[in-house]
């Protein structure tokens, strides 16, 4: 590393990684209530009872934000927030942490480093993600689908609570259940979630990464 410049050390697959999740766990923080809204829209009419479906008719993304707040109260908007964490720190950590590494496994192997070897890397990155990461999405859609009613029980008492009872009730599967999230009336939520959300992901993790790279090399410099 002599004659390198902080900015110029390499990270390693160890910093891709956590500054990858820790990134995602900063965007989360930030976009969190934009989900729940996806979400609500998603599941709305299944999670109430026949003759309360009126009352909770959720209209536009901000709309459900406010319906939320005003209904729940303003803590609502993160429930499911801690599983949501643990997704991050396991989703954007492989898909993107391990990214670099998987790329240079396949243009190692094939004679050209261009698109299809990147979308290769991405393919394989993304798979394992969902993989890894697929019992988290499952315990936080749970939670942000949840409507508190005033009398309304918790279903769950926790996160861990949260994937035991999955588990034990619905068996293992249950927890890699397949999502459908494709409704027409989450559109706009998940439009302005997703694009917030990479937006303040991608900038949190090439801050952390530089932040990282240069106090290892500031490390290595003073020995």
């Amino acid at each position: 590393m002599v004659g390198l410049k902080p900015s110029d050390v390499p990270p390693t697959p160890a910093m891709k990684f956590i500054g990858a999740g820790t990134a995602g766990c900063i965007a989360d923080l930030f976009t969190f209530p934009l989900d729940t809204a996806k979400v609500r829209l998603q599941v709305q009419g299944e999670s109430l009872p026949q003759s309360s479906t009126t009352l909770f008719r959720y209209k536009g993304v901000f709309g459900t934000i406010k319906t939320i707040v005003k209904t729940e109260g303003a803590a609502s908007l993160y429930n499911g927030l801690v599983a949501g964490l643990q997704r991050q720190m396991s989703f954007a950590s492989i898909r993107i942490g391990l990214y670099d590494s998987v790329k240079q496994i396949y243009c190692r192997q094939s004679e050209s480093s261009g698109v299809a070897c990147r979308l290769m890397a991405g393919s394989t990155t993304g798979a394992l993600a969902v993989t890894f990461a697929q019992p988290t999405d499952v315990v936080k859609v749970r939670f942000q689908a949840h409507i508190k009613l005033v009398d309304g029980e918790r279903r769950y008492n926790g996160t861990i609570d949260a994937y035991r009872t999955i588990a034990k009730e619905e068996g293992l599967r249950g927890l890699w259940k397949d999502l459908q999230m494709f409704c027409l009336l989450s559109f706009m939520p998940a439009f302005l979630r997703l694009g917030s959300w990479n937006i303040v992901m991608f900038v949190s993790y090439e801050q952390l990464k530089r932040a990282m790279m240069m106090a290892q090399g500031s490390w290595e410099s003073s020995y």
